[in-house]
């Protein structure tokens, strides 16, 4: 199922047959760096159990989705949208992107698609986004998306973190 489009790319659930390019790009190191603990060694079973897992929500909206090129239909990554604080209204957000696609303009592209189908379809009062205070990428993406810079931290293992968020979205 198709949940968003945006001018260059399709928004979909996953499918059985996107895990071999998924496990592509969780296989490749620089493409994990800022994600969680940047694990980068996944197998097959492990990444099909993590998609088995996240994506019970498909019914409400929500989960991890494949992004695929318009133009070709190849994936380019995964987006995902949770409930990590227990209420359907309030969704957290993160993305995974091939390094080969970077500096292109799809991340943007993404979360733009993103903030608009989470708040014109699903109707969520706030979406958040939490990163790294190293991954500037991130960080400057969530800025020119309207996001705000609500909280700041540090991981148990002293690596410091941003959360951005926002809500009230009235876009077309």
């Amino acid at each position: 199922m198709i949940r968003f489009q945006t001018d260059r790319l399709i928004v979909r659930d996953i499918s059985k047959e996107d895990i071999e390019a998924l496990l592509q790009i969780y296989g490749k190191k620089e493409n994990m760096k800022f994600i969680s603990d940047g694990r980068y060694g996944w197998s097959k079973e492990q990444l099909t159990k993590k998609y088995e897992k996240c994506n019970k929500s498909y019914a409400q909206g929500f989960g991890i989705f494949t992004i695929c090129l318009k133009d070709t239909t190849g994936i380019v990554g995964e987006v995902g949208l949770f409930d990590s604080f227990g209420n359907p209204q309030k969704l957290e957000s993160g993305y995974i992107l091939d390094n080969t696609y970077w500096g292109l303009g799809f991340g943007k592209e993404l979360c733009h698609g993103l903030i608009k189908y989470s708040f014109n379809k699903l109707k969520i009062e706030k979406l958040i986004s939490r990163m790294y205070t190293e991954n500037i990428a991130s960080v400057r993406l969530s800025e020119q998306c309207g996001m705000k810079r609500m909280k700041a931290g540090e991981t148990i293992d002293g690596r410091a973190w941003y959360e951005y968020e926002i809500s009230n979205f009235y876009g077309d």
